[in-house]
């Protein structure tokens, strides 16, 4: 009859021992991901998308002229799998975390080879590996992307990347190099 007892007192008090465990919520600014490829080279981009949510987001919550992760939480990180050009300067193969600096008329555009960084907070302008300046585009037919947002328009060994969150767009050439025979 103890034996019983004691089975019962366990039951019962089994889900208040169950309950103290953490319910994992999902990020505000979800993990996103966009590629592209063309023959042997494959271009990934891996960033977060923090949401306008009625926002005012240039210039309030993303301050201008100040280094920013172009995302939220991690910094965005950009793998290429063979040499391209961006912007029509050279990018060797390799990982780089992506910053941008937004301005009113124009943003820096910046590929660091620092990696694994939470924002921006420790970004070193001395490990830049390319930096290029692009002219600030509203977004045409008055649409709100209420997500910021990477897209790659790829049109075979040559795509535009866009940044666009809020009626603004920023983008910048990539070509894909032919692979040597």
């Amino acid at each position: 009859m103890k034996l019983l007892t004691w089975a019962f007192i366990i039951i019962l008090c089994l889900p208040i021992f169950s309950s103290a465990q953490t319910v994992l919520k999902p990020r505000t600014s979800p993990l996103a991901i966009v590629t592209a490829r063309y023959k042997n080279t494959y271009l990934k981009i891996t960033y977060s998308q923090p949401q306008k949510n009625g926002r005012e987001i240039f210039g309030k919550l993303v301050p201008y002229d100040q280094v920013w992760r172009t995302g939220a939480n991690e910094a965005t990180e950009i793998t290429i799998t063979n040499d391209i050009l961006v912007n029509g300067t050279a990018l060797k193969t390799g990982t780089y975390s992506f910053f941008t600096i937004p301005g009113k008329e124009k943003w820096i555009i910046i590929f660091n080879s620092d990696l694994g960084l939470w924002g921006s907070y420790n970004y070193n302008p001395k490990i830049d590996v390319l930096r290029f300046d692009v002219p600030v585009k509203s977004i045409p037919d008055n649409i709100i992307y209420d997500p910021f947002t990477i897209r790659i328009d790829q049109k075979t060994d040559t795509a535009e990347l866009f940044l666009l969150w809020d009626n603004i767009q920023i983008s910048f050439p990539i070509k894909f190099n032919e692979p040597n025979p």
